[in-house]
């Protein structure tokens, strides 16, 4: 079944940088949108020259990290310093149904694109600004990165062990979900203004993203006064049965927090003796020999491998994975049966999609590699003057 486009005949103007402005309108552009990318003259994006371990690639301006969401999308170059270049600027704007920019708000009022007179000029315009931390504060106008938001909200500090210290994940999460929270927010304000016909303004917050990442974390702590830990590979639910756990060859993580859960496992382990035993038949008596169990569960994984331990407990209803690499993970027969990734067939450049299906349809992928600095400058240019 092919893939549906929900958002096909919107055009988005993208005037974002980096990771998580261009992750936002590539989702929208994956979903069907035409996705026109703003980029200075000069250098462009400046994601085009780093990221990434290709770095011949990012000679040419065609860093990975831009590959990742450059697909499908057309590129114009203009210098918006200019009178002709916020001219056009505003000339697409008038064209377009969105506006996602990731500059803080000082740039975009010196460039006299501030949200207040864009909503004068563009009444029909959804405009979705992402920043670090957001319109109002002592921060508005603070730049930040992935790295500096985890830093800010706590997740940095909430994860590691006690002897690691604070440690980043090992991904820009922060990037990716501010992008997801702001399509997300994008698709409720483009339902509202089917009903109302006017647009919006959208203040996406990268540190309110990575506090809603930690929601239940947060109402913890505002409940109980009680300071995050770090806990390295345990589970938030505390159980005994829930972590990393070292076999004869791997690790497995394991999830091990119901009552059916526990049942299952002592079933899969041959350890049914577990199921009456006085300190592990109950849940509050495994937690207070919690130290007993895993030393006890530990002993059994450590018979066997954890590829097989994996195969065993999952059969048995037990939630368990192996911890894989990367490499392990895009080989498996779930994710290539799901077509997660993409090739695109001119430029050979393979690519995630998106993480849902709507309706059964197959996954959603660009419709076109990602452009070159200013590749499609005639052509848009032809299309404002009303050309096709």
């Amino acid at each position: 079944m092919p893939a549906t486009h929900p958002f096909a005949g919107l055009v988005v103007i993208d005037f974002t940088h980096v990771l998580a402005g261009p992750a936002c309108s590539h989702y929208l552009g994956l979903l069907g949108a035409n996705v026109i990318k703003v980029e200075s003259p000069q250098k462009g994006d400046a994601i085009r020259h780093r990221g990434g371990t290709d770095s011949e690639s990012a000679a040419l301006g065609m860093s990975t990290s831009y590959l990742t969401q450059g697909g499908g999308k057309s590129s114009i170059t203009l210098d918006l310093e200019t009178e002709s270049g916020s001219a056009t600027f505003n000339r697409l704007l008038a064209k377009a149904d969105i506006l996602v920019e990731n500059h803080i708000p000082q740039t975009m009022k010196r460039l006299g694109l501030d949200e207040t007179r864009l909503a004068e000029r563009h009444p029909h315009l959804v405009h979705c600004a992402m920043t670090g931390y957001g319109r109002g504060g002592p921060q508005e106008n603070t730049p930040a990165y992935d790295v500096n938001i985890q830093a800010a909200c706590g997740l940095m500090e909430a994860t590691g062990t006690t002897e690691s210290g604070p440690i980043r994940a090992g991904a820009p999460v922060l990037d990716y979900a501010t992008a997801l929270a702001a399509s997300f927010a994008i698709s409720a304000a483009l339902y509202e203004r089917a009903a109302s016909g006017r647009g919006s303004f959208i203040d996406v917050s990268m540190l309110e993203t990575g506090l809603s990442l930690m929601a239940s974390t947060v109402t913890d702590y505002l409940k109980t006064d009680n300071e995050p830990q770090r806990r390295g590979n345990l589970a938030n639910s505390r159980s005994p049965g829930a972590g990393s756990f070292a076999c004869s060859e791997g690790v497995v993580s394991l999830g091990v927090n119901e009552e059916s859960h526990f049942r299952n496992l002592a079933s899969a382990l041959g350890r049914e003796g577990w199921l009456t035993d006085p300190r592990f038949a109950k849940r509050a008596a495994r937690k207070a020999h919690a130290g007993e169990l895993v030393a006890e569960i530990e002993a059994e994984l450590e018979r066997r491998p954890a590829k097989e331990w994996e195969t065993v407990l999952q059969k048995a209803g037990v939630p368990a994975a192996r911890i894989r690499t990367l490499r392990e993970c895009l080989a498996s027969d779930q994710v290539r049966q799901r077509q997660f990734i993409h090739t695109d067939p001119a430029s050979g450049v393979a690519t995630p999609t998106l993480p849902f299906r709507i309706a059964g349809a197959a996954s959603h992928a660009p419709g076109k590699p990602a452009p070159r600095l200013g590749e499609d400058t005639a052509k848009i240019m032809a299309w404002l003057e009303g050309g096709s």
